[in-house]
């Protein structure tokens, strides 16, 4: 994706999160020199495999893992930093150095532990899907204006000030809401003060330390969490995540202009998962669907829990394309794909019985579409070995090259396994 022209590149997931995005900017980020993570939080995980080492990356970028990579969490990150200090004591711990490659944002809002209670006590009777840890009630401080940012920590006696009226707020919301647990105001207060002086000194302005990169002509890549479906603008709402997933997200998380960016690589599974609630028009049936999630282990890399399986649907690309402006396409897990005979893929649907080939915006109406499938006639040949596009089996290249036309974007790459020597660029 990088060249003279391309200097500042944007990887969104096209589908509904968990499509290899941390595998993408691992191999992506070996040509660039500043990795920012721009929104979400440690809800996400990226899933990185070198050798016979796996690493879960919750909020530090993928990019961590090259040790020439300069690492970002932009502002429109929801930090959790008692999770950071793990990630970064587990790296240090495997050899990787982190010391001064990572910053934060002082501009970023902190997860703090009554975050956490509220949307435990929420998902009690919201029933969303979410995972409990804290994000969407820590935006929700955020946009209400009565969040505490990194910057706070710089003088933590107004920042206990301030959390005396949150922890207050949180526990009266806890009580409506029937729940039992409350927080603490000396433990936040104490957590507060034992955290500062370790994240302090990793801040910056890091919008300015992004914008400095790329007037200088230095290599900057973008690495979003979640997925183009679960943006709380576009996606299937109100079954998504709490930020903006998708590329116009990107400038603001990370604090520069839109103009600066001028790559935005769309990462898909060859087939389609969603973890959670909500619609998922092309859910395989038993036992196709099982079949996809173990070969795939489709299983959280935070959470641990099943992920949905199902065949690509192809409106969905379509619409993650127009709303991202996507500029090329990933396709990964190929090779889950590689012992099924005949592989459907959705290319459009019927609504009440209409055609419908674009993404309803009404969560409901999306979840009475029938997709309308094309079937496809598998390759059934291992394919993990495979290392250009010319070798691989005829009907995966037909396979891709139908997705291509369908979803009007140019695939780029190809995974077809979960190492770095794995992925093909095309």
């Amino acid at each position: 994706m990088f060249d003279k022209k391309t200097t500042c590149v944007v990887v969104v997931g096209a589908q509904w999160g968990d499509e290899g995005k941390g595998k993408l900017v691992d191999v992506l980020a070996e040509r660039a020199d500043l990795v920012v993570r721009y929104q979400g939080g440690a809800n996400a995980g990226h899933t990185v495999v070198i050798g016979d080492s796996r690493f879960i990356l919750r909020q530090i970028p993928s990019g961590i893992l090259h040790r020439s990579v300069t690492c970002v969490i932009g502002n429109g990150v929801v930090l959790e930093p008692e999770n950071l200090f793990a990630e970064l004591d587990q790296l240090r711990e495997r050899g990787i150095d982190t010391t001064s490659r990572l910053f934060v944002s002082d501009r970023a809002h902190l997860v703090l532990p009554y975050h956490k209670l509220l949307d435990a006590a929420s998902e009690r009777s919201q029933k969303l899907g979410t995972t409990g840890r804290g994000i969407g009630p820590a935006y929700e401080d955020k946009y209400g204006r009565r969040g505490i940012r990194v910057t706070d920590l710089r003088r933590v006696e107004c920042a206990s000030a301030l959390l005396a009226e949150r922890v207050t707020r949180a526990n009266r919301l806890l009580e409506i809401m029937g729940s039992n647990e409350r927080a603490s105001l000396e433990d936040h207060v104490k957590l507060l003060e034992r955290l500062a002086p370790r994240l302090l000194p990793l801040t910056a302005d890091t919008g300015l330390m992004i914008h400095r990169a790329i007037r200088d002509s230095r290599r900057v890549l973008l690495e979003g969490a979640q997925g183009a479906l679960l943006d709380v603008d576009h996606g299937t709402y109100p079954y998504v995540t709490s930020s903006n997933t998708t590329s116009g997200g990107a400038a603001v998380g990370a604090g520069i202009g839109p103009t600066a960016i001028n790559g935005v690589l769309g990462v898909v599974k060859a087939y389609t998962t969603r973890v959670g609630n909500g619609p998922l028009p092309t859910e395989a049936e038993s036992p196709q669907g099982e079949r996809l999630r173990e070969l795939g282990g489709e299983f959280g890399a935070v959470t641990g829990r099943a992920r949905r399986c199902g065949w690509f649907d192809a409106t969905v690309v379509r619409y993650a394309a127009r709303v991202n402006g996507l500029t090329g396409l990933a396709v990964t897990k190929l090779d889950v794909l590689d012992s099924f005979a005949e592989i459907p893929v959705g290319v459009t649907y019927r609504l009440d019985g209409e055609s419908c080939e674009e993404m309803p915006s009404d969560v409901d109406a999306l979840g009475r579409v029938e997709p309308i499938y094309e079937l496809h006639p598998g390759w059934q040949r291992p394919t993990g070995g495979v290392r250009r596009l010319s070798d691989l089996p005829p009907a995966a290249r037909a396979y891709l090259d139908r997705l291509e036309v369908l979803s009007g974007v140019a695939v780029r790459y190809v995974s077809v396994g979960t190492r770095r020597d794995q992925i093909i660029e095309v």
